[in-house]
């Protein structure tokens, strides 16, 4: 089964419900990117009138994992994966449509090469970008993931 933009929208509907219905959606994903957007609205607000920080971090996060479990599936082994520290940059206030890119697909073969040759765990520190519509940065993330390969 290949992982698609849409069969990734079905898995935050069926798994992660909180992150679907504030809005969060993958458009785009291959093997070194994924791009996942989520709009500001109503029910993923602060009282300051922006995205809750908690939002972008939930696209941001999706941007990351879902690369990674391409390339988990992609190898036929049983790994497992954990968000073992994050940290976050906000730049400008979040308002419309955010888009969280993160390029770090490269990071992922290496460090899932060594750990099932290994079968020591290993971490990637990984980063995604959210851009404004007028692709003006208003924060980053960077998500600190935990591999080891099952026995």
């Amino acid at each position: 089964m290949n992982i698609t933009p849409g069969k990734l929208n079905s898995f935050t509907f069926f798994k992660l419900p909180s992150a679907y219905f504030c809005g969060v959606r993958t458009q785009y994903i291959d093997a070194n990117k994924c791009v996942v957007t989520v709009k500001h609205r109503w029910i993923n607000q602060n009282p300051f009138n922006s995205m809750f920080w908690a939002v972008q971090g939930m696209a941001a996060e999706f941007s990351t994992g879902a690369l990674m479990m391409t390339k988990i599936k992609a190898s036929g082994k049983r790994v497992s994966m954990l968000v073992t520290s994050n940290s976050a940059t906000f730049t400008k206030k979040a308002t419309g449509k955010i888009t969280f890119t993160c390029n770090d697909g490269q990071l992922i073969d290496e460090a899932l090469l060594k750990a099932i040759e290994t079968g020591e765990g290993q971490t990637i520190s990984m980063k995604s970008v959210g851009v404004n519509e007028e692709g003006l940065e208003v924060s980053t993330f960077v998500f600190e993931w935990s591999i080891k390969a099952k026995s």
